[in-house]
């Protein structure tokens, strides 16, 4: 029996057996990791806004718009390269997706159609990012890289305030305030409480190089000092109080008992300091009882709110027109408001009710998942539960939720989507 002769095999291209050999994809993964750090470094708004925009009106600056759009356009190549990945997560978060998608949809009924267009994509493109974050990260490798974001801008805070103090230390209002690289000192205090937040998770996921984060844990602590900000410093104690919490309550049940019996009587004796000495105990904060005035802006916002209660008034347009609704507001309080100084009215105005309960729904959800991973022994809640809780304790009395290009917003976006992953 003979055998057909075997046909000649012509020899695979060079460039194609390179490719095919090659030692698989760790400088990709690399630039990846670094375009990640680069973007949350940026989206913190560090150093570009004190040095490109007003801090009366950041969002005027032209410059600051332009700089966005490579960002937006790195988001999109990043998303093109796993769609089915970044679609999935998409898949997960249906109501967070929806709560972002009425933001665009509010341009119908908007008082300023073009500036709630305009930063409503900006939204979009933020959060975009976060879900691309959540889905291509594990939860490791997350919490490292924004612990590195972090720990950029601490370093970066403390170089400028010690090498540049004309622009990294407060010589007005807040005359010897540390504020680094940031307008204000209380931005550059809440980002270290998150910060050291972010060390502590890192100290946990990476303890190999556990050294790099103490010293990163310490440095953020020295800035949140140093900046005089005492909401920080509440955030500060919220965060590593939690992290001292939830290490004790994953020591056993014993140590689980007494932390939530702890926690409950704190929160007892707290409500009841409010109920009996809330002049004394905001005072004791630096606050006055009517939180800086905020109190008087709530109530006249409050009635605005009920105007348009199913709608708003469009997403970020109640502060632009200067004949509109906020004229009554800044007429009432006899000086200009630039904001709700709250996080869930500042959704009112801008979506209505319907808008505030898709908010609270998923804030709660997320919550719930997170609180759900204390006894597991995973790095990632000691970042994403005392997140949550910062990020819940800030908007009480600023406008920090659902703001397009913050990194704020963009951490709760990525935590929230990776928490339904595991969900799922």
């Amino acid at each position: 029996m003979s055998l057909a002769p075997a046909r000649d095999i012509a020899p695979e291209p060079a460039l194609i057996s390179a490719w095919r050999h090659a030692p698989g994809f760790s400088f990709f993964r690399a630039l990846e990791g670094s375009a990640t750090v680069l973007c949350l470094y940026l989206f913190s708004t560090a150093l570009i806004g004190p040095v490109f925009a007003d801090p009366a009106d950041p969002e005027s600056s032209a410059i600051l718009r332009l700089i966005w759009l490579p960002v937006y356009a790195l988001t999109l190549a990043l998303c093109a390269l796993r769609p089915g990945a970044v679609l999935g997560t998409l898949a997960n978060n249906v109501l967070l997706l929806g709560l972002v998608s009425l933001t665009a949809v509010s341009v119908i009924w908007s008082i300023d159609p073009d500036t709630t267009l305009r930063r409503s994509f900006a939204l979009i493109m933020s959060t975009l990012f976060g879900f691309w974050m959540a889905s291509r990260w594990s939860w490791r490798e997350m919490i490292l890289l924004i612990a590195s974001a972090f720990g950029l801008i601490a370093v970066s805070s403390a170089v400028m305030a010690i090498a540049v103090p004309s622009i990294g230390i407060d010589h007005a209002v807040h005359a010897g305030a540390w504020k680094g690289v940031f307008w204000e000192k209380n931005t550059l205090g809440g980002m270290m409480a998150l910060g050291a937040v972010s060390a502590y998770a890192a100290l946990r996921a990476d303890p190999d190089r556990r050294w790099i984060w103490i010293g990163m844990a310490l440095l953020c602590t020295a800035l949140v000092l140093l900046s005089t900000s005492k909401t920080a410093l509440l955030s500060w104690t919220l965060g590593t109080g939690g992290a001292v919490g939830i290490m004790a309550c994953r020591q056993g049940f014993g140590f689980a008992t007494l932390v939530l019996f702890l926690g409950l009587t704190g929160g007892i004796m707290l409500g009841m300091i409010l109920l009996i000495a809330p002049v004394e105990f905001l005072e004791m904060l630096g606050r006055d009882a009517t939180l800086t005035g905020r109190t008087d802006i709530w109530a006249i916002l409050i009635e605005e709110v009920w105007r348009r209660p199913w709608t708003g008034y469009g997403y970020r347009a109640f502060w632009t027109v200067e004949n509109g609704p906020v004229y009554w507001v800044r007429a009432g309080t006899s000086w200009p408001v630039p904001t709700a100084h709250n996080g869930l009215l500042e959704i009112a105005l801008a979506l209505g009710i319907p808008g505030v309960v898709l908010m609270v729904t998923v804030y709660l959800r997320s919550l719930i998942r997170a609180a759900g991973t204390i006894f597991s022994q995973r790095p990632e809640t000691y970042w994403v539960l005392a997140q949550f809780a910062i990020m819940g304790l800030a908007s009480i009395s600023e406008s920090n939720l659902m703001n397009q290009n913050s990194l704020s917003w963009i951490l709760f976006t990525a935590g929230a989507a990776k928490l339904a992953q595991g969900s799922r």
